[in-house]
């Protein structure tokens, strides 16, 4: 890889965290500059680029607890606005073209529509996991909603994945189903490694060897074999550490994913102006979780702030996008597009996260709860009563509870 390219991958990267912002929105915004400097995408930056996607799916394996993904607000709120999102995208986009109110609708099919719905149904894994992690609420009931949500739509992000191949798998295919018993081996090998280099190596080994490889060889798409070996794995003690051990150089590859969005075509102002009007989809798309999750038994409060959490575009719309244009079901207008709203996403997703509890308290605040004894369990507020509070720390959680018991 040139320097120059990294050094305009860091500069953007830099520039999006002084505005407060994803650093992964500059990266996609160095690779438009890099287009625009004449750079073209080339195989380095591709290879590192599918590493990075390989590793993700791989650490998500290793987060997985298959459990939390049973519990109906989870699996039900994700498929429910998955289908809901994709199917109201459709009938928007046959409608524009039916009315001849898009010209870049024109030519296409209700096929390529679907796929475009499809894509842009997902919330940013990356995006939403930062923001929680940052303001500590990632064990909040919220936090664990989303992330689970989260979870699940990557699920359905690496089935699309492996069935858009075409290929039916090996008939030596049902030798994967061996790597069940072979798991509390690879568990004890990882027990004997401990930390450092070893650990680290033996990520590489299982996510892009015992999963990507195998899988491929046998006709299955290697990133669900990623996805699968790390779910085989999640249960042990040592997965969180894998997953930490692998985290920066995972990020790292992800960033030349990001950059090759931007170096495959420049964006126009018509691009910019598709993009913008994206945007105006998101505020229903908080509206229909807004809808959806207080079916489940959520208070209000609960069910907004995970709304608005998942109120983005995801890095996996443009992994569908880059993969439907590769395969020809997508003109290549559409993965700029959807580059560029992903990215403005991340900002109005930063802002209006930044306010979650103005918004709440103007918005919100004052709609009615299910009644207290149909409220899940989890998520019923505490009464305290006469009872005394302690607050262990005074940082900016614990002035924040000191001041709500106040």
């Amino acid at each position: 890889m040139e320097p120059i390219i990294i050094l305009v991958a860091f500069a953007g990267g830099l520039a999006a965290s002084f505005l407060r912002l994803p650093p992964l929105t500059g990266f996609l915004v160095a690779g438009f500059a890099l287009n625009f400097m004449g750079y073209e995408l080339n195989d380095n930056i591709q290879f590192i680029a599918d590493l990075g996607v390989t590793l993700l799916l791989f650490t998500i394996g290793l987060k997985l607890d298959v459990r939390s993904l049973l519990k109906a607000e989870i699996w039900g709120g994700a498929t429910l606005h998955m289908a809901v999102t994709t199917l109201g995208i459709t009938l928007l986009f046959v409608a524009l073209k039916a009315l001849g109110l898009a010209a870049l609708l024109n030519d296409m099919e209700w096929s390529s529509f679907v796929l475009i719905g499809f894509a842009l149904s997902f919330s940013s894994t990356v995006f939403v996991v930062k923001m929680l992690e940052e303001r500590s609420e990632s064990q909040s009931i919220y936090g664990r909603i989303a992330i689970g949500v989260l979870v699940m739509q990557d699920i359905f992000a690496v089935i699309f994945l492996s069935a858009s191949t075409g290929k039916m798998p090996s008939v030596w295919a049902f030798l994967l189903l061996g790597l069940i018993p072979l798991a509390p081996i690879l568990r004890r090998l990882l027990d004997r490694l401990g930390h450092g280099e070893m650990q680290v190596l033996f990520g590489f080994l299982l996510s892009l060897v015992v999963g990507y490889a195998l899988f491929e060889a046998l006709g299955v798409k290697g990133d669900l074999g990623a996805l699968v070996v790390g779910m085989l794995l999640s249960t042990h003690r040592a997965a969180p550490g894998l997953a930490k051990s692998l985290f920066n150089i995972k990020e790292l590859f992800l960033v030349a994913f990001f950059l090759s969005i931007g170096l495959v075509a420049d964006p126009s102002w018509e691009h910019l102006a598709w993009a913008v009007a994206l945007q105006l989809l998101l505020p229903l798309q908080i509206l229909l979780f807004m809808l959806l999750l207080p079916r489940f038994r959520l208070r209000m409060r609960t069910s907004f702030l995970t709304s608005l959490g998942l109120g983005n575009y995801s890095e996996f719309s443009l992994i569908v996008a880059s993969l439907a244009v590769t395969a020809g079901w997508l003109a290549v207008d559409w993965l700029v597009i959807i580059a560029l709203a992903v990215s403005l996403s991340f900002v109005f997703s930063a802002i209006a996260n930044a306010y979650s509890e103005r918004l709440y308290q103007y918005f919100v605040a004052k709609r009615p709860d299910l009644p207290l004894e149909k409220l899940r369990p989890q998520d019923r507020p505490l009464d305290l009563g006469d009872a005394q509070a302690i607050v262990f720390g005074m940082g900016r959680i614990g002035r924040g509870a000191y001041q709500r018991l106040n």
